[in-house]
């Protein structure tokens, strides 16, 4: 996963690069390039949002089992710098729940109270921790329309890019060279 990060950060340092450099020294190639790099981008971006519309279940079914491995991995560890604990804790922290299921979700609280967020009071944890199962579907099912959002603010900073890139190109072969 942080590979695939790494990568796409890189892709788009390129564009960019290009897309500066291009207007910079105004020239009609590389712009032509950042276009063209910007088209199949967002062909790409909206092939994998359809993608993540339409397998929205297997990928809930897969950050599922991803807590899963994190949550085994975090209880059988002992120090504080395991990477599981660590992405139990974000997903506990962000989606205010405890454990995979119902069952470890109410055992889950008495016996290790540093994976589970903090509640006022012992009686309070233990009757209002829920499970991470149920909030990942709530997240998937109920937040859809953010993650829509997010994705039409993206595409819409895109098309303008892309106009804005072919506006410089042809105004700079209609300027006259000097």
């Amino acid at each position: 996963g942080i590979y695939i990060l790494i990568a796409v950060g890189a892709v788009m340092m390129f564009v960019g690069f290009l897309g500066c450099y291009g207007a910079i020294q105004e020239s009609q190639c590389l712009l032509g390039t950042f276009f063209t790099c910007l088209v199949i981008l967002f062909a790409c971006e909206v092939a994998a949002g359809i993608w993540g519309f339409v397998n929205k279940d297997q990928i809930a079914k897969d950050v599922k089992q991803f807590y899963d491995q994190a949550f085994q991995q975090a209880l059988m560890a002992e120090s504080e710098t395991n990477n599981g604990k660590a992405v139990v804790k974000t997903f506990h922290e962000t989606l205010d729940c405890c454990g995979p299921d119902n069952a470890i979700a109410a055992i889950t609280p008495l016996w290790r109270d540093d994976l589970c967020p903090k509640k006022d009071s012992f009686l309070k944890n233990f009757i209002e921790s829920s499970s991470c199962h149920k909030k990942i579907d709530e997240l998937f099912s109920g937040k859809l329309y953010l993650i829509g959002i997010a994705a039409i603010v993206v595409a819409v900073i895109m098309i303008f890019e892309m106009i804005l890139s072919m506006v410089l190109c042809c105004g700079i072969r209609n300027s006259s060279v000097y």
